[in-house]
């Protein structure tokens, strides 16, 4: 039996106001090509199949497109879907009666029983093979909220044990269902402890205290666990069996490097025979020029030298121009964009940085001193906080119109 996992498709996302529908596109049109080829029985993903909890109308088209279209190559295959911590879990879960017709099976949320307990059941999902009979048990786990776990008495973390507590649950009543060379795989999207985390396009699933869970709540009867959350494809506390997939595509330029891939499981029985990794093309490349935060003239001399082929608009590479300043700039993007007229290139990001940088707070003022302060003066204040000298003249007169300009006065 094959498996293949994948996650975090983030449908309808923007890379710093630009859409990304052709790459997308390109990216679920390459993944039905894989399935057939590849042969696949079961296609796992393990959420974050949307960017937010209300795709548009064109983000749910290209999901349900996708799902037709891999149905049409490959009418054996059977689809596994959990919701993400992105994903509305009512809204993925809507179509679940026509689905179900399509053999795919999608868990949003769990569902509560008469007794206040968890439906367990409805947490396990049979993988078939081609000949019918069951070849494994999935055990699919959407995001899980405090809501949704069991209460726990603990010194801990209560949410965090809960939801450790609820995979132990499920686990044990996959063990009891399943039959000799029947494997176990566990679909989850969590945080898992010494996962590396891509700061500028992975939200935080809880805001405060702990967030990552031990990987050590997965024990020998687990074949496999495939994970989604983390964009960058990586094994958890280095073992082979459990595994973040990744994103296809990169969210952020922070993921500029990661090799984004979608991975291909053999199962031999209730053990694994094969992990294999299978790189996701990249429709469109992001840029960081230059590749290291530099001074503005080096910065615009790499822009100039820049020498890429001519392509269609929409396979231009997005652009982050690094720039190290020692004060402010005003003419900077105007200066960048004469340097990268007429290259294929989309000017997505200027991220820029201080040569000094200087402490939080650096300049304290009390509420007493606040009151007395002119604006103009807290202004001054806080320019030299920041650059470490004195606000220039032309600077001041701009704030000054501001201050003076009609909508202030009628005010």
């Amino acid at each position: 039996m094959r498996l293949l996992h994948t996650s975090d498709w983030h449908l309808g996302q923007f890379l710093h106001n630009y859409e990304r529908t052709h790459e997308h596109e390109q990216f679920l049109a390459w993944l039905v090509d894989t399935v057939a080829s590849e042969s696949v029985d079961v296609l796992l993903i393990a959420g974050d199949i949307f960017d937010n909890a209300n795709p548009s109308a064109a983000s749910q088209r290209q999901f349900y497109q996708f799902l037709q279209k891999v149905k049409q190559r490959a009418p054996h295959l059977q689809i596994v879907v959990i919701a993400g911590n992105h994903d509305s879990p009512g809204r993925l879960e809507a179509p679940r009666p026509l689905l179900e017709g399509m053999n795919v099976t999608v868990v949003g949320h769990v569902r509560p029983l008469d007794a206040g307990e968890t439906d367990l059941d409805q947490l396990l999902v049979p993988l078939h093979r081609r000949d019918g009979s069951v070849g494994a048990w999935c055990l699919a786990v959407p995001f899980l909220r405090p809501g949704d776990v069991p209460r726990v008495e603990t010194d801990g973390d209560p949410y965090m044990e809960g939801i450790a507590l609820l995979y132990r649950q499920a686990l044990d009543r996959a063990a009891e269902k399943r039959d000799a060379r029947q494997a176990i795989i566990a679909l989850g999207h969590c945080h898992m402890t010494g996962g590396e985390v891509s700061a500028d396009s992975e939200r935080r699933i809880v805001v405060g205290g702990s967030e990552a869970l031990s990987d050590q709540m997965f024990d020998a009867s687990v074949a496999y666990v495939a994970l989604g959350h983390l964009h960058k494809a990586q094994r958890v506390g280095g073992r082979e069996h459990i595994r973040y997939c990744g994103s296809p595509l990169p969210m952020s330029f922070t993921e500029v490097d990661y090799a984004h891939q979608v991975l291909c499981i053999d199962l031999d029985g209730e053990k694994v025979a094969d992990i294999r990794e299978i790189r996701v093309p990249r429709t469109v490349e992001l840029l960081r020029i230059p590749r290291r935060p530099a001074g503005i003239e080096e910065a615009l001399a790499a822009l100039h030298a820049l020498d890429l082929p001519e392509t269609d608009a929409h396979l231009h590479a997005y652009l982050e121009v690094r720039v190290r300043l020692d004060g402010p700039e005003p003419g900077l993007r105007a200066r960048i964009e004469a340097a990268i007229e007429g290259k294929p290139v989309r000017l997505a990001k200027i991220d820029t940085s201080y040569a000094v940088r200087v402490q939080e707070h650096a300049v304290p003022v009390s509420v007493d001193d606040l009151d007395a302060l002119q604006p103009d003066e807290i202004f001054k204040r806080l320019y030299q906080a920041k650059y470490q000298v004195e606000a220039p003249s032309e600077q001041l007169a701009a704030f000054a119109e501001l201050l003076l300009a009609p909508d202030q006065q009628s005010s």
